[in-house]
């Protein structure tokens, strides 16, 4: 398995095809990146903006070019030197448009006898299809039309000799059943989107036939590289990836797994590692001031008027999604613990279970037992009533045989998902940087020992797993989440703030609707300042739907969202207000983009493959997507980094150049010399600033970060601070400047918060 020196993700679709990627290649190889890292290049549902609602697996995407726009894109990567890297979805298929899908077509058509009902995970005949109105007479709407049966835009296919005297006889004579959208699936689905149905990858026939043409581009020599997204909905996980493996052996494989604190992936399964969520914290981590919690914690509870305990909150909001959203997922687990535990309060027990679950999944036999004890055991000491159930459900829960517990593992991964990343992260904001996928809100930074820690065991066990700060699925950017780390540095500052919003807010006659959303509010607004009021306005529909506390998706309370939009209105518009929060944000913008530079060069030079989220190269200020996939001004990258080419040291400034030159300088050196940067040492600064810096060497490289920067200025610089270096003679990449031995710190961080020392040749 061979790994690419470096990644740089790119959001393929109508606004970026195969031509336009192909048209980037060149700059992205002067930017110094390794492999092009693309979403997924297959046949998506019709209006798809980001592929993972493939429609046609055996197909590349019209949209972005069809086959000939492929190979284009192949040959531009080849020819530049680059590895290609591709998205792939083996969990689902988009059905959102029937006609769309062919292989889900044939199975509304033909029911059973389907040469495709094996791809996917039927409850039962007639399958219930979640499309209707809910309203009684919702059917009253069905019309024949040749050989289709439609609902307003929806159009489903008719079994041959199923004609009928009214739309309704047509209806019922079908292989499926239309139902209210609130009603249970008839299939497994994708999280709780019902336009996802699951599919049966576990079947060597499916797998052959969803992968083949992904396959085939990487037998021809076209893909060196392949990301596997969501492998926790699959039957088998473990499984998937070694019959993945055995056909693209030469491949690198990473898979997107969120890992909570501690956890580690399967040592057996055979990739490179993860999709780098597990990285990211860790980076984060480092970032923010532990001293500041206590004031934050303080103030989330005086605004809010309780003390919020994460835990429970976590479990709460679990429990809520698995008896909820999820119910028709929970319903099945009922329905199949019953065929032997006959007992009434089953599904009270599973849902408690899967509340309690200390990850997202457990992969059994040979993974997770442990976490499903830890659950039985919180659940046995939160409900003593079910104990009785617990004993009777336990032995099925353990066994991989069992389709209870192979059903139960898939779900518990969504229940984790849309409980934590997609509810809790936005009902507690008491300091939202730390509110990301693969985070603990719960913990409060991390100490330099434990963030070396961390990272040296990453070269150890998983050193070619990929790294990263932001994605697709961040719930914002990296260069939003460092500005908001230099509120734990100001944490009675910035309470100040808060209470000045709110008394600026009343006094231009808007009242703040909810406290954990308004705090959420002010700092969004200060850490994407400035933010224009359609991006801030969708991010705040997106933010109080999928809090779920006072509105949601399926049951919007239109007064409130008014209200809240209301605040944010003043927010930009009052000029009071609007110069308060830009006072705020014109404070924490410089410490911001010190900690933005130290994240971007920890992340590239620590152990694994570091990804680049398109457009990460300058400064991105984004949001929860879609605002994460906006398009992106390469010209303007291009021209900056030819400058940078030709010498130019750019400031720290708004331009984002000094950014785009860490970034450069630093891909370069792990394309030019990857051997380099293998093994871990962490180095020790020495003086009176020494915890301000984060710092080690790898096989012919040192960085050297600044963290918590407004402490370090208020205690007036690096002084007397030095590090010392290993033997040889060392070159700052980004300044030029050269070292030996022990560096005054003062002297190495002049021009930039950070430096990468390369090893001089002679070494």
């Amino acid at each position: 398995m061979v790994s690419p020196t470096s990644t740089y993700r790119l959001q393929l679709g109508p606004g970026l095809t195969f031509a336009d990627a192909a048209a980037l290649v060149p700059y992205l190889a002067s930017l110094g990146v390794g492999a092009v890292y693309t979403s997924p290049l297959l046949a998506a549902m019709p209006g798809s903006t980001h592929g993972y609602d493939v429609a046609d697996p055996s197909r590349v995407s019209e949209v972005l070019g069809g086959e000939p726009g492929r190979r284009v894109l192949v040959a531009a990567v080849r020819a530049h030197g680059l590895a290609l890297v591709v998205d792939i979805v083996p969990n689902h298929l988009g059905v959102a448009d029937p006609h769309a899908n062919p292989t889900w077509w044939d199975l509304l058509r033909r029911g059973p006898s389907s040469r495709f009902a094996r791809w996917f995970d039927i409850t039962g005949w007639p399958l219930r299809l979640p499309v209707l109105a809910d309203s009684a007479d919702a059917l009253a709407d069905l019309r024949v039309d040749g050989d289709l049966l439609r609902y307003h835009e929806h159009a489903f296919p008719l079994a041959p000799g199923t004609a009928g005297d009214s739309p309704q006889q047509v209806h019922d004579a079908q292989y499926y059943r239309l139902v209210s959208w609130r009603a249970d699936v008839g299939y497994r689905r994708f999280f709780a989107v019902s336009e996802l149905a699951a599919v049966r990858v576990e079947d060597p026939e499916v797998f052959a036939a969803t992968h083949g043409e992904v396959l085939s581009w990487v037998a021809q020599g076209d893909v060196d590289g392949l990301r596997v997204d969501h492998p926790d909905g699959l039957t088998d996980p473990a499984g998937y990836l070694h019959r993945l493996y055995e056909h693209v052996r030469d491949a690198w494989i990473v898979v997107e797994k969120i890992l909570e604190p501690g956890e580690e992936l399967p040592r057996s399964w055979p990739v490179a590692g993860t999709t780098g969520y597990d990285a990211l914290a860790e980076v984060d981590g480092v970032l923010v001031n532990p001293a500041g919690e206590a004031t934050l914690t303080a103030l989330d509870t005086e605004l809010t008027g309780v003390q919020t305990d994460w835990a429970q909150l976590v479990h709460d909001c679990k429990r809520d999604v698995a008896t909820g959203m999820l119910g028709s997922e929970l319903r099945r687990l009922t329905a199949l613990a019953r065929d032997t535990v006959d007992i009434p309060d089953v599904s009270d027990a599973l849902a408690e279970v899967l509340a309690c679950f200390p990850v997202y999944r457990s992969y059994l036999p040979d993974h997770g037992v442990g976490h499903l004890d830890q659950a039985l055991a919180a659940t046995q000491h939160r409900r003593p009533d079910l104990a009785a159930t617990l004993e009777a459900l336990s032995p099925r829960l353990r066994d991989p045989s069992d389709e209870l517990a192979v059903r139960f593992q898939q779900t518990s991964g969504a229940v984790m998902a849309k409980a934590v990343e997609d509810t809790a992260y936005y009902r507690w904001t008491r300091f939202v940087m730390l509110n990301e996928v693969g985070g603990d809100p719960a913990r409060f930074g991390l100490d330099l020992d434990a963030f070396h820690a961390a990272a040296a065991h990453r070269e150890e066990i998983a050193p070619r797993g990929m790294t990263t700060l932001s994605t697709h699925d961040t719930k914002r950017s990296a260069d939003v989440r460092a500005r908001l780390a230099v509120l734990s540095e100001l944490p009675g500052w910035w309470a100040d703030a808060v209470r000045e919003f709110t008394r600026l807010a009343q006094v231009a006659g808007v009242s703040v609707p909810d406290p954990a959303l308004g705090h959420l509010l002010w700092q969004t607004l200060v850490g994407a300042w400035p933010l224009p009021p359609d991006r801030l306005h969708a991010y705040l529909d997106k933010a109080m739907r999928e809090a779920r506390t006072r509105t949601s998706w399926t049951d919007p309370d239109e007064p409130f969202e008014t209200a809240l939009h209301g605040l944010a209105e003043a927010a930009l518009d009052d000029p009071s207000l609007r110069s308060a929060v830009a006072r705020v944000a014109a404070r924490i913008i410089p410490p911001g983009r010190s900690n933005s530079l130290s994240a971007v060069l920890v992340q590239l030079a620590m152990p694994g493959v570091p990804d680049t989220y398109q457009g990460g190269e300058l400064w991105d200020l984004s949001l929860v997507d879609p605002d994460n996939r906006r398009p992106v001004d390469f010209s303007m990258s291009a021209d900056l980094l030819a400058r940078i080419n030709h010498g130019w040291l750019p400031d720290v400034d708004d331009s984002g150049a000094a950014k785009l030159l860490v970034v450069s300088r630093a891909l370069h050196a792990r394309r030019d010399h990857p051997e380099r940067f293998t093994g871990y040492t962490p180095l020790r600064a020495t003086g009176p600033a020494a915890p301000h810096a984060v710092a080690f060497a790898r096989n012919g490289v040192v960085a050297v970060a600044t963290r918590l920067p407004v402490g370090l200025a208020t205690r007036g610089g690096w002084g007397e601070t030095t590090l010392a270096l290993p033997e040889g003679s060392w070159t700052d990449a980004f300044t030029g400047f050269s070292a030996s031995n022990s560096v005054p710190l003062a002297n190495l961080l002049t021009r930039y918060p950070v430096a990468l020392l390369l090893a001089d040749s002679s070494r």
